[in-house]
């Protein structure tokens, strides 16, 4: 009996509310493509520097695409917000907007958008930067790091979700901080999308504009790989 105490001591301690154990809740996991987008509305930092109320129903029967970050004044996330609005006539030659999301508030954007990028600052964007203050849309979105002992506690992981404009999920991407995501491929997501609710056929992997695509029929889509180098 003497010997089984300390392990129910262990146990007790493991298992205890107070111990100091890691919380591994990442918000709404259960957000997949084909779902309806979750509702938000926050005040955003506009490319002319003002301060808006900015909600999702802004952008109905337009493509938007989320870019959620960890935080302003680091090191991946200029870059990406940089090449992600450099891009932007491209996303809305297709319809789509593209929002920056981070849990910094909109005080905080507004002083990164004024520091040069020379200096770390991301400068003259043409996307505007939402202050997500209550973590709610990181956590509706299942990119909230809510684990007490993880460095990036409080803030978003690194997810890009493609919204369509029914307002339905079409894709999610949840990096982890030390990696950018790529423009290019966001574009081509985007344009495989749209193809497809419009032609009814189906993109095969790598396919970009002007390439061949797939009747799904399963007589028809011999016609496909007859002619493929696969």
């Amino acid at each position: 009996m003497i010997k089984v105490l300390p392990l129910l001591l262990l146990l007790t301690i493991c298992f205890s509310e107070d111990a100091p154990v890691a919380r591994f809740a990442y918000g709404n996991l259960n957000l997949m493509p084909r779902q309806k987008a979750p509702f938000f509305s926050a005040t955003a930092v506009t490319p002319d520097l003002k301060f808006q109320k900015i909600s999702l129903s802004d952008y109905q029967g337009k493509y938007v695409v989320l870019l959620f970050y960890p935080f302003d004044f680091t090191y991946v996330c200029p870059t990406e917000l940089v090449a992600f609005s450099n891009a932007i006539d491209q996303f809305r030659a297709l319809g789509a907007e593209v929002l920056g999301i981070s849990t910094d508030s909109h005080f905080t954007h507004l002083a990164w958008l004024k520091t040069p990028r020379n200096q770390g600052g991301v400068g003259d964007l043409q996307i505007p930067l939402l202050a997500d203050i209550s973590k709610k849309i990181s956590k509706a979105y299942g990119v909230l790091v809510e684990d007490e002992l993880d460095e990036l506690y409080g803030a978003s992981l690194r997810g890009l979700f493609i919204i369509d404009k029914k307002g339905l999920v079409r894709t999610l991407q949840i990096n982890d901080a030390p990696v950018g995501r790529s423009v290019d491929e966001t574009l081509r997501l985007i344009q495989a999308f749209q193809y497809t609710d419009t032609h009814g056929e189906v993109c095969p992997a790598n396919w970009k504009p002007g390439q061949r695509t797939i009747v799904p029929d399963q007589d028809k889509k011999v016609e496909y790989f007859a002619k493929s180098e696969l």
